[in-house]
């Protein structure tokens, strides 16, 4: 008899057991299937003999099918990665032995396989291993029937067999990689899939096609009705009835004299909604498997753009959460192992698909060009990462060494190539003669200058390629007026002159 706990008397130390558990005959929500074996708690498969041949038949439904086939190639349609666990030479080689592993084997065709998980409640494959030099290889993956595979109590993976069909065989550790999905807790092992969601409305749908069959071979033609005299024999009758059945299939039969043939054609009395409840339960199914429907129904074509953004961003939710459900199991099981047994001590690498869609670089290139408005620019590495190899920064080229900036446009002082423009500043200053006297010759010269840049951008408007440019430029470089400019330039020499002998001699 366990020992009664005063819930209200205060623990001295944590309680380190494990006290609720269920594989040891204490749990009265489980049974057993055979001697020592786990019953699975659906209630449908328990009705059924527990076996997941009942999901299996529903699977071969259109809809179900086609759901089902979308969710799961949604995950495998996203590429998988191998990331190191941590930073040191051990984890990074258990992180590149396991990306050579994987690039080895059919592993979107396992994973692909894998998540039928997600219909069935759980999943098997079988771990072939191997030995290349030092290291434990993983040669294949083989995903194995789930029907063939029990629990044990003890949560021990069984395989019934011919020869023991009840309790099955217990297979040895770190073999099987298994895949449980759609439990409510940790209690059940066998899971809960999609396929216990999915029977009603498939139990429904079909019946209502069986109905629907009739309804349209009563309706698509009328029914042929024979009247026979009173003193009729059977042999007459027969005929009768055999010339009757012919109607739908001859379109000449042959009667004998006296007797009368007439076509009775049946009267609807109301619509049949027999469509409608077939177009529902696929709803049903659509919702089940994908939590929306927008992508399988071909009603929904009018619908607008922001409820189908929606049903999209709900299903890649779903695509996320099973492949990060599928890469978690594998990275608890065979990645564990494999790392234990090669590169002890390390850390295990995490396997995992990119699911998240990219981003469009339309609304990246935007948002970086507000950003730059705010006085901030990329670095090298954001660009590369952000739109690909291929850029380098626009940048002008540099002036030839000894060449002077004209006075007024960027560039620093004409008077001095290498001194570089004063950085903006927003405090009052005051203005000594040197910057005054620049000043100065900018306005006197800025007339020159506008003149001169007005007939180079003439030249360029009227040339379609850089090469004309080039050729019109060089015919009209001799008669480009510069004499303003060089008597600005004249004025302000001497006066620079003049200025600096006044400050010597002052």
């Amino acid at each position: 008899m366990a020992e009664d706990v005063t819930q209200d008397a205060p623990a001295k130390k944590p309680e380190m057991r494990e006290i609720a558990t269920s594989g040891d005959g204490r749990d009265i929500t489980i049974g057993y299937f055979g001697q020592g074996v786990r019953q699975m708690t659906d209630p449908i498969l328990l009705a059924r003999g527990s076996d997941l041949d009942v999901y299996e038949e529903i699977l071969r439904d259109d809809q179900v099918q086609s759901c089902f086939q979308q969710r799961r190639l949604s995950v495998i349609k996203a590429e998988w990665d191998v990331e190191a666990g941590a930073d040191d030479k051990a984890s990074q080689m258990a992180a590149e032995f396991m990306r050579e592993q994987l690039d080895a084997i059919r592993f979107d065709d396992t994973t692909l396989k894998m998540l039928k998980g997600l219909f069935l409640g759980y999943s098997v494959a079988e771990c072939m291993w191997g030995k290349d030099g030092r290291y434990f290889t993983l040669d294949a993956l083989k995903v194995r029937r789930a029907k063939r595979f029990r629990f044990d109590m003890d949560g021990g993976l069984r395989l019934l067999t011919l020869q023991n069909s009840a309790k099955g065989e217990l297979m040895p550790a770190r073999k099987f990689w298994t895949f449980t999905a759609g439990a409510d807790d940790d209690d059940d092992p066998y899971g809960r899939g999609l396929g216990y969601w999915c029977f009603w409305p498939v139990w429904f749908k079909k019946n209502n096609v069986k109905f629907w069959t009739l309804y349209q071979d009563k309706f698509s033609g009328p029914t042929s009705v024979g009247k026979y005299p009173a003193n009729a024999t059977k042999e007459e009758i027969a005929k009768l009835l055999q010339a009757a059945g012919a109607v739908g299939r001859d379109s000449a039969i042959a009667i004998p004299e006296g007797m009368v043939l007439e076509l009775l054609e049946a009267v609807r009395a109301s619509s049949a909604s027999y469509e409608p409840f077939y177009d529902r339960m696929d709803g049903a199914i659509a919702k089940v498997i994908l939590s929306q429907t927008m992508t399988t129904d071909a009603k929904a074509t009018g619908i607008g753009s922001g409820a189908a953004n929606v049903h999209m961003d709900v299903r890649e939710e779903v695509t996320t959460s099973d492949a990060d459900l599928i890469c978690s199991s594998f990275n608890e099981t065979v990645v564990a192992w494999l790392t234990e047994w090669n590169f002890p001590g390390a850390t295990p690498p995490r396997v995992w698909r990119q699911t998240e869609p990219p981003e469009d670089l339309n609304s990246v290139a935007e948002r970086d060009n507000k950003v730059k408005q705010l006085g901030f620019r990329p670095t090298q590495e954001r660009i590369t990462d952000t739109y690909g190899e291929g850029w380098e920064p626009d940048t002008p080229p540099a002036p030839p060494p000894g060449s002077k900036v004209l006075p007024g446009l960027p560039g620093g002082d004409p008077l001095n190539p290498e001194k570089k423009p004063p950085a903006p500043s927003f405090a009052e200053t005051v203005e000594d003669d040197t910057a005054r006297l620049g000043r100065e010759l900018d306005a006197a010269a800025a007339g020159a200058v506008e003149s001169m840049v007005d007939a180079i951008k003439a030249e360029l408007d009227a040339s379609s390629t850089l090469v004309e440019f080039s050729e019109r430029l060089m015919r009209r470089y001799p008669s480009l007026d510069v004499e303003d400019f060089a008597a600005a330039m004249r004025d302000g020499m001497v006066l620079a002159e003049l200025t600096g002998r006044d400050d010597i001699a002052g």
